[in-house]
């Protein structure tokens, strides 16, 4: 896929989730064969009001060739402004994020409330496409709700206002992250303009991801929260696509293993005392479904060092051994 005159040699990218897809997990999925990676998503109010916290949100990694800075906000002039600055970290791409459901993005005019005005998403995109001499993607939804499925005609506005790839969530802000996911309108989407169209929602498998492209004929794949607390989702997909085999989930001394890796890394970039805390989360992700996770939910709820952690990967990859 082109984004512009950046090329994407691969098959699936992961998404922007904001308070996980930071440098250290988004290196780890580029390890296990994620073609292309978006930051979380920044404040462009932050950035122009030079906030440490969102500078440090742009930071990308040495492997992170292929990466795009996703920015939000509601102000053409603004998202302008803090477009130039993301630019200037050296990414090859901007994302604009209009996608977002929270209530404290959406409730400010950010991330999915631009779905209900269209006009400002097409000023705000035209804006920070003069601004900025990397090609600018948009990610948007399905809509605001089941009564205005309008990322059709958003989208044609986008391209028109010179977006160069738009990435669209098949579902609307109010279903946030409930199910079912409306393929159709990601293949009307695609049908209606003529830049590459990113799939994203549901996929959490090599055939989901199959099914994404043959029903929506989207020109790529984006992979949420199917990767949490598991990267090698990447390494599947691209072999079911390359070889067409589907691999085994690994096993668990691998799981553990590579969870160990990413809070190291995650601690390294942060330090221990945010580190461990984010760890928390990614933890519980790594153990579900596995024998006994439930049982250790409430010891990674308090984890505040690494050797809590590896005694905990431990426990798993013993209790693995006893039911084999």
């Amino acid at each position: 896929m082109k984004i512009g005159n950046f090329e994407i040699n691969g098959h699936a990218a992961l998404a922007p989730m904001a308070g996980v897809a930071d440098r250290a997990f988004r290196e780890l999925c580029i390890e296990f064969g994620a073609a292309y990676v978006v930051s979380e998503m920044v404040s462009s109010k932050g950035l122009t009001m030079h906030d440490r916290k969102s500078d440090s949100l742009m930071q990308l990694g040495e492997t992170e060739k292929a990466a795009a800075v996703q920015i939000f906000g509601c102000e053409p002039e603004t998202m302008a402004e803090a477009a130039k600055k993301a630019a200037a970290t050296g990414c090859p791409v901007i994302d604009i994020n209009m996608g977002c459901p929270a209530p404290k993005i959406a409730g400010n005019g950010g991330g999915s409330a631009l779905m209900k005005d269209p006009d400002l998403a097409a000023r705000i995109t035209e804006k920070v496409v003069s601004a900025v001499d990397v090609p600018v993607t948009v990610k948007i939804r399905a809509g605001w709700d089941e009564d205005n499925l309008n990322a059709v005609h958003m989208a044609t506005l986008l391209e028109k206002a010179g977006a160069a790839a738009i990435t669209v969530h098949g579902r609307t802000r109010k279903q946030m992250y409930a199910p079912p996911v409306n393929l159709d309108i990601i293949r009307q989407v695609k049908e209606a303009v003529s830049v590459p169209v990113i799939g994203n929602g549901d996929i959490v498998d090599a055939l989901s991801a199959e099914n994404m492209l043959k029903t929506t004929g989207c020109d790529f794949i984006m992979v949420g929260r199917g990767a949490l607390g598991a990267p090698w989702l990447f390494r599947q997909i691209n072999e079911y696509f390359d070889n067409g085999i589907i691999l085994p989930e690994p096993p668990i001394e691998e799981r553990m293993n590579v969870m160990l890796r990413h809070i190291k890394q995650l601690c390294e970039n942060k330090g221990d005392y945010v580190g461990m805390r984010e760890a928390r989360k990614h933890a519980a992700w790594y153990i579900k479904g596995i024998r006994g996770a439930a049982a250790l939910r409430q010891e990674i709820g308090s984890l505040e060092t690494v050797s809590q952690l590896e005694a905990i990967a431990e426990k798993v990859v013993e209790s693995a051994n006893k039911s084999v």
